[in-house]
């Protein structure tokens, strides 16, 4: 009677299995369709080489957004991923990766959704430094008056008007206040959304100068890809 049992007890665990690697896999493929049937701007794959060809004193850059609350953002730099789902380093919030603008070594990782951390740490960063960012889920929690401010120090000029759950990539340089071009951002409204509460998730890649030590251009040009 007792082995009776066990054996019972056995093949309803493994219903159980069953039936929940089913719904896992269901769940995953209705989410897949509703993106494809929802979002015809959908981005590129994501990339495994992150090659671009770039010119002389130039690195190569990729940044895509994350989709929605669901797949994490990614970055790669210098034909190398640095941030993605894959290498299981980016969180919801803001992600950031921070590089030495002369060599192209990674000087730092972060992601936040903590304003007085984002503060700390920005306010930390020395000039000639390349910094690249994405959105995912929601960015605005850290995004205070004081952390905005830096940004725009940075190159940017879309920050000051990135609100809830607006998508957000941005590609600029610490020492200097040149405008950046890599920089895109994607409005949270219903009427346009292709997720259910979500704009559509963003890139930008292309070729950005290298730095020297006190973070100006060793070049005159930006290559801005799409």
């Amino acid at each position: 009677m007792k082995q009776q049992v066990l054996i019972l007890v056995a093949v309803v665990e493994v219903a159980i299995l069953i039936v929940w690697g089913i719904s896992r896999k269901s769940f995953k493929g209705y989410f897949q369709e509703q993106v494809k049937s929802r979002d015809t701007t959908r981005p590129k794959p994501t990339r495994h080489d992150f090659s671009i060809e770039c010119p002389a004193d130039h690195f190569a850059i990729y940044i895509r957004s994350g989709f929605a609350n669901v797949i994490g953002p990614t970055i790669g730099f210098d034909g190398k991923s640095v941030m993605s789902p894959v290498k299981n380093n980016v969180r919801h919030g803001l992600n950031i990766a921070v590089f030495d603008g002369e060599n192209g070594s990674v000087e730092n990782t972060f992601y936040t959704q903590n304003s007085a951390q984002l503060l700390i740490f920005l306010q930390s960063l020395r000039p000639g430094l390349i910094f690249l960012a994405a959105s995912f889920d929601d960015v605005t929690a850290p995004l205070t008056d004081e952390v905005r401010k830096l940004f725009v120090g940075m190159g940017s000029t879309l920050i000051n008007s990135v609100n809830h759950r607006d998508g957000w990539v941005f590609a600029g340089s610490t020492g200097t206040r040149m405008k950046s071009v890599f920089e895109k951002q994607s409005v949270n409204d219903e009427k346009t959304n292709v997720y259910d509460g979500w704009p559509v998730s963003l890139e930008v890649e292309g070729c950005l100068p290298r730095l020297t030590a006190d973070g100006s251009s060793r070049v005159t040009e930006t290559s801005a890809g799409s």
